[in-house]
């Protein structure tokens, strides 16, 4: 449920795009993404950190977009959010007690996997910095040297099968380096 939530907005941006055009699109991404930080908080009564700051760029690149009349703010701010992440990632490596990535994977994996080596989850984290950072680079490639309609489809479409292609692939990495008995585990 909570994943189908999450796409509405990049949804409503496609299906407003086919209808009309960029700047209605961007509207309504603006506006389906004031409704998810909504619905986020009448559910949980917070908001989570992804959303707010994907609705605070939303809301800048989206601003910038409708008062210039300009879609190249839009298509800014899938790289300026991936490279944020990026830099979240790069900086978990430091901060905190887990990386990133075994936080967000680790409670994925669960313990039927067993445990998996630090330097393995330190592995994985700069795989992701890596994977943001060519992501976003990717997105500004699309942007600038593709139609508008390519990029559209680059950012609905594109980014979301790369990010789970690389989540299955990281998944199988790190199913094979679990370890069976968590006291063996270096």
């Amino acid at each position: 449920m909570q994943a189908l939530l999450e796409l509405l907005p990049l949804v409503a941006f496609v299906v407003a795009y086919y209808q009309a055009d960029i700047y209605v699109a961007t509207g309504v991404l603006m506006a389906a993404m004031l409704l998810l930080l909504a619905f986020d908080w009448l559910r949980q009564r917070r908001i989570p950190p992804m959303h707010g700051i994907s609705t605070a760029l939303v809301f800048v690149f989206g601003t910038a977009t409708l008062l210039l009349h300009d879609q190249r703010f839009i298509q800014w701010k899938p790289t300026v959010f991936c490279w944020l992440l990026g830099i979240a990632f790069l900086a978990s490596q430091w901060i905190g007690a887990k990386p990133l990535a075994e936080r967000l994977m680790g409670a994925a994996m669960g313990q039927p996997f067993g445990q998996v080596a630090r330097a393995d989850w330190l592995r994985l984290n700069l795989a992701w910095v890596l994977f943001y950072l060519l992501i976003g680079a990717a997105n500004l490639v699309v942007a600038y040297n593709a139609s508008e309609r390519v990029w559209v489809n680059f950012k609905v479409f594109g980014i979301m099968a790369a990010t789970l292609l690389f989540v299955i692939g990281q998944s199988l990495w790190l199913s094979r380096r679990a370890v069976a008995d968590p006291a063996s585990a270096p």
